[in-house]
């Protein structure tokens, strides 16, 4: 029946199935043909059983949950240096299966401790590698809020950094608000809890920053916050987060990605939150600034309004009016002086040429014993060619008008033909008594009478 089942797993079926010897005959088969490798891992649990010539660990990795039972020969195990729980290691094995229990174990050859020294260099090469990708730039980094509505908090339970924070975040700030998520700080659960405790932080709507705290320790102790997984987990969260780990000496990687890094969990309480005092006492001294330059500025304007108020215009405004009216009346009176004496000017010039004019005037002739002679028609006869023999023509005198009428013809004029030519000659009515004279006053009265 044996060479009737299938020589390959791919050939078995619910009708011809294998026994579970021949599978883990197999599977054992399978497991002698490996190597012997190298691993390395944390010893979290050790077995030593009196009188046994075996000794039994379990070595976990050491940043996810996962392990394999190690066996040891005790003379190996009292060959090499007091082994510890929690210390990391590199063991040579290879790897063992058991066909009556069907579980794989690891049969271990030699188990070295892995020294601070290679611990550091490991370090130093990631650090290399994740600040090559730009992990730790600084133009990353974001501003902490200046007040937090709430501050998420990821540290040991129970432990002295979380009252560290928490006790000198709420004296500088009381009414600071806190969500806390308490993991495993060391160890191999580490790095998970304090991812999932992140990314839980990273989502909640109100957390304002995160403080990832842990107080001091080892080297191995502080190995969980150089993790590569860790360290990318911060890098890709969106709330800035705050790195205070150990002691002032003490880097890990954890440092170098956060946002802000405090040297103890006491120096995050103070970059978290404001000191409430000293806020306080900032706003009061601003406004005793503001105050001071206010009372400045008032007596510095009360001193130039004071200034402008003692000026002669200001202090007595009607001064200034009084010398304005003393110009205008002094003004109005040389200007009435003025007039007065351009009326008298005036008036002596209208007598002036009042007497000038009467003397000129054909009233003025005829008192002097000339006469005027208008025809009918009232124009001055100043040619006796202009009259004519019968036409009744008025000779006015200085006591009063009479009419005469023309009896002959025109008289020669006796005057040397020069004068004759030079002026106008008058009349010489039949009637009157001729005279002889200029002919200018019978202009002038041809010129009153127009």
């Amino acid at each position: 029946m044996t060479s009737a089942l299938p020589e390959r797993a791919a050939d078995t079926s619910a009708e011809n199935p294998w026994p579970v010897r021949l599978l883990s005959m197999k599977i054992g088969e399978y497991v002698d043909k490996m190597s012997v490798v190298w691993i390395e891992g944390q010893v979290v649990q050790l077995n030593r059983r009196p009188g046994s010539s075996m000794a039994y660990l379990t070595l976990r990795d050491v940043d996810v949950d996962m392990s394999f039972s190690v066996a040891i020969r005790v003379t190996a195990l009292d060959a090499m240096p007091p082994l510890q729980e929690g210390a990391r290691v590199v063991t040579q094995v290879k790897p063992a299966f058991w066909p009556q229990r069907g579980s794989l174990s690891l049969d271990a050859r030699q188990i070295r401790p892995v020294g601070v020294g290679e611990l550091l260099a490991r370090i130093e090469y990631l650090k290399a590698n994740l600040a090559a990708e730009g992990l730790f730039d600084a133009r990353r980094k974001r501003p902490l809020p200046f007040l937090p509505r709430v501050v998420g908090l990821v540290c040991g339970r129970g432990s002295a950094a979380e009252r560290d924070v928490i006790e000198n975040a709420r004296r500088r700030w009381p009414s600071v608000r806190f969500a806390v998520r308490a993991v495993a700080v060391q160890g191999s659960n580490a790095v998970p809890e304090v991812i999932t405790a992140l990314q839980a932080l990273d989502e909640t709507d109100e957390v304002d920053v995160i403080v990832i705290a842990r107080g001091g320790g080892s080297v191995e102790d502080l190995l969980p916050f150089s993790n590569e997984a860790l360290i990318r987990a911060v890098s890709a969260a969106r709330t800035p987060v705050v790195s205070a780990i150990g002691h002032d000496i003490d880097t890990p990687l954890l440092d170098y990605v956060a946002d802000f890094r405090a040297s103890t969990p006491t120096d995050a309480a103070k970059a978290i939150v404001p000191d409430a005092a000293a806020e306080r006492s900032a706003v009061q001294t601003y406004l005793h600034r503001l105050r001071s330059a206010l009372r400045g500025r008032l007596r510095h304007e009360r001193a130039a309004l004071n200034a402008l108020r003692a000026r002669p215009v200001l202090s007595a405004p009607t001064a200034y009016l009084a010398l304005q009216r003393e110009e205008v009346e002094f003004l109005r009176s040389r200007a009435r002086s003025a007039v007065m004496r351009r009326l008298e000017r005036e008036r002596d010039r209208v007598t002036h040429l009042r007497a000038t004019a009467r003397v000129l005037s054909p009233t003025s002739t005829i008192e002097r014993g000339y006469a005027l002679v208008t025809r009918v028609d009232g124009s001055v006869v100043t040619d006796p060619n202009q009259v004519e023999v019968d036409e009744l023509l008025r000779v006015r005198v200085a006591a009063g008008d009479f009419g005469v009428r023309v009896a002959g013809g025109p008289t020669p004029d006796p005057r040397p033909a020069a004068a004759a030519g030079s002026g106008t000659a008058r009349p010489r009515p039949t009637t009157a008594k001729k005279r002889s004279g200029t002919t200018e006053p019978s202009d002038t009265a041809k010129e009153s009478h127009e």
